[in-house]
């Protein structure tokens, strides 16, 4: 996504003799140079800050919808054989499961999540 640009030699002590016999004109166009480098480093850092944030929010958000489908699972197929049961023939897909369509709402079936204390040890 964002090449990382930085030399992997990049030195960081600056060029002393270079600076104690330039003139100001030198000293200026120096001093400009590594602030405009300085802004590049963090125009990346921000971009890759940014990447990560999205990133790690992703997986995060794939984690918890793995645990919610876990504890959902049980409950779920208790209720779907109950229905099942009731309504004499359930629509059943090649592994055997009732089958949903796409647009089935994950969260329509079942109240809130209830919150979870814990206690201090």
């Amino acid at each position: 996504m964002f090449p990382l640009e930085v030399p992997l030699n990049y030195k960081t002590q600056p060029p002393w003799e270079f600076l104690l016999s330039a003139s100001r004109n030198s000293l200026q166009s120096y001093e400009l140079s590594r602030l405009s480098h300085a802004a590049n480093l963090r125009k990346e850092i921000t971009q890759l800050l940014d990447s990560w944030l999205e990133e790690n929010t992703a997986a995060m958000l794939a984690r918890w919808l793995m645990e919610e489908r876990e504890h959902s699972a049980p409950a779920h197929e208790s209720r779907e054989r109950s229905a099942a049961k009731d309504e004499g023939v359930a629509a059943l897909d090649p592994r055997g499961k009732t089958a949903h369509a796409a647009s089935d709402n994950f969260f329509a079936d079942r109240p809130g999540a209830r919150p979870e204390f814990r206690s201090r040890s």
